[in-house]
């Protein structure tokens, strides 16, 4: 009997130790990702590498909060420990880890094969970048409703709308809006605006644009006034340029000559030629849950700089959900010498709500 009973107890220690071991096994532990970074004063930083863009390694490091961004040019040895895409200047894309080498040289291990390639750092453009689609679309289409039935009758219906279509070389703009309001049958408001524009990228920030305009107003005795105009246009902040808050800003200016004509109801038509000073300024925040806008044109009077057209947009665009979103925006329209009888400024203050998209791919 005691026998058996030591051999229960052995039995039943041999297996708890087993146990213990399978548990405390370093095989089951995660290595987390450890890449190194040594620049060209000595200085070492360890972290993972995210991206190679415009010049700039984006490295991401734990005990830091923002992603730090160091200079490629003052980078002497880099290790990489998981398999990014490396961009070289002849086009050719090496996929694989880096070892570390010589100064200013990369030591790449291709994957699945394991051959090794050396290459010079000045030779690599991009490493890891985000791939957009050849053509980028963004846009919103929103519009505001209110009618009152009874002892008053008053009907008002307002629409705007943006689109965008960028590639490389292109860029499409489109803008529209819309205001119609009566009261009792009484027209009280109808105006309307709808503006096309196409840039060339001649380089990455320099574009020359060819751009029409068309508006009507009935209270403007306006039937139409149209702009045509073609011109150097320069965008100073492009997407990624800041970091933290400021990397979805983008801002351009852009000016040219213009032939400027305007058909009236009553007054005498008139045409001349002007020149054309334009602004567009975005600056989506929060992963573009909150976009506050800016956007203008001044066609001033090549004969008379006194004479002038000036229109301007200013708003906000909330995301409320998925592609939902509402707006207010308000428009200022200003002529310097306007018809007889007829105010020279005009504002318009829309609230809309409706439906805003951006296919442009993010990490």
């Amino acid at each position: 009997m005691r026998r058996f009973v030591l051999s229960v107890a052995l039995l039943g220690l041999i297996m708890t130790n087993q146990t213990f071991a399978e548990e405390g096994s370093p095989a089951t532990l995660s290595t987390p990702v450890r890449d190194v970074v040594t620049l060209k004063d000595g200085s070492v930083i360890y972290g993972e590498v995210i991206e190679m863009t415009g010049g700039l390694l984006h490295l991401k490091n734990s005990m830091v909060s923002d992603i730090i961004k160091i200079k490629w040019e003052e980078i002497s040895k880099l290790t990489v420990s998981h398999p990014i895409p490396f961009h070289l200047k002849d086009g050719s894309v090496l996929m694989g880890t880096v070892e570390e080498s010589d100064p200013d040289m990369i030591k790449l291990k291709a994957g699945p094969t394991g051959s090794i390639m050396t290459v010079p750092m000045n030779v690599v453009t991009q490493v890891n970048p985000v791939v957009q689609p050849p053509v980028v679309y963004t846009g919103s289409i929103n519009a505001g409703y209110s009618q009152t039935a009874g002892n008053a009758s008053l009907k008002n219906v307002s629409v705007i709308g943006d689109f965008v279509a960028r590639s490389e070389q292109l860029r499409l703009s489109m803008l529209g809006r819309y205001v119609y309001g009566d009261n009792n049958g009484s027209l009280i408001t109808r105006n309307a605006r709808g503006t096309i524009k196409l840039d060339f990228f001649m380089t990455k920030r320099l574009f020359w644009f060819a751009s029409s305009y068309f508006e009507n107003d009935f209270f403007q005795d306006l039937k139409l006034r149209t702009a045509i105009s073609s011109g150097p246009g320069y965008q100073w902040i492009e997407r990624g340029d800041h970091g933290g808050i400021f990397k979805d800003m983008t801002l351009y200016v852009e000016a040219g000559p213009a032939y400027f004509n305007e058909d009236f109801r009553v007054a005498a038509d008139r045409s001349s030629f002007r020149g054309r000073v334009s602004t567009k300024w975005n600056w989506p925040l929060f992963d573009d849950r909150l976009t506050i806008y800016h956007y203008h044109e001044i066609f001033p009077s090549l004969q008379n700089f006194s004479d002038f057209f000036f229109t301007m947009d200013n708003g906000i665009r909330l995301k409320i959900f998925e592609g939902l979103a509402s707006g207010f925006q308000v428009t200022t329209r200003y002529l310097n010498q306007p018809p007889p009888g007829v105010v020279n400024t005009d504002n318009l203050y829309l609230l809309t709500l409706g439906y805003a998209f951006d296919t442009t791919r993010k990490r």
